[in-house]
């Protein structure tokens, strides 16, 4: 595909950007997410959800679990670089995998009266929300699943009076009985 008159192509097609989830295992020690978020941050990556804990006490080892997007070509250079960072002992692209099993815990907070009141009791319990907090103008409810879940809630309690919401971020884990 040429302008008229110009042997060369105007645009290049353009690549469809992929959401993926991936595993990094980690020596648990001072500096290592630095190096893993410095990787993204240097090269224009985006991180769209980033959760990091020990998983490993007597090993010393941390798990992070980053969600990424990009076209495939990004996706696969980012697994390259992480592999190549030195306390890093595995990277897994868990979406390559399979469809891993992502869950996320949220914290939500609604300050409503009345009928509001009620409507947001009403959809936590249909949703699994649970209450940890309330008092007579408010509620925190406390949610847990796949993102997917967690969204639909918070729009839900937008019009209800939401006021605050706090997020984990992912937690993915591959299906099966396969080490990640």
């Amino acid at each position: 595909m040429s302008q008229p008159g110009s042997a060369y192509p105007v645009g290049k097609p353009q690549q469809k950007l992929e959401r993926h989830t991936m595993s990094v295992l980690v020596d648990n020690e001072p500096g290592v997410l630095a190096r893993v978020i410095g990787l993204f941050s240097g090269r224009g990556y985006n991180i769209e959800s980033l959760t990091v804990s020990e998983t490993e006490h007597e090993a010393h080892l941390s798990r992070i679990t980053i969600v990424t997007s990009g076209t495939p070509m990004v996706i696969e250079q980012i697994q390259h670089q992480l592999e190549r960072l030195v306390p890093i002992h595995s990277v897994t692209n868990l979406t390559v995998k399979g469809s891993p099993i992502e869950h996320e815990l949220a914290m939500v907070k609604v300050a409503s009266l009345g009928d509001k009141r009620v409507e947001a009791l009403r959809l936590s319990e249909a949703l699994g929300a649970q209450i940890i907090d309330s008092s007579t103008g408010h509620f925190v409810f406390e949610i847990t699943g796949e993102p997917t879940k967690i969204e639909q809630f918070i729009a839900q309690m937008q019009p209800l009076g939401l006021v605050e919401v706090c997020r984990t971020g992912i937690a993915a884990i591959s299906r099966g009985s396969d080490r990640t």
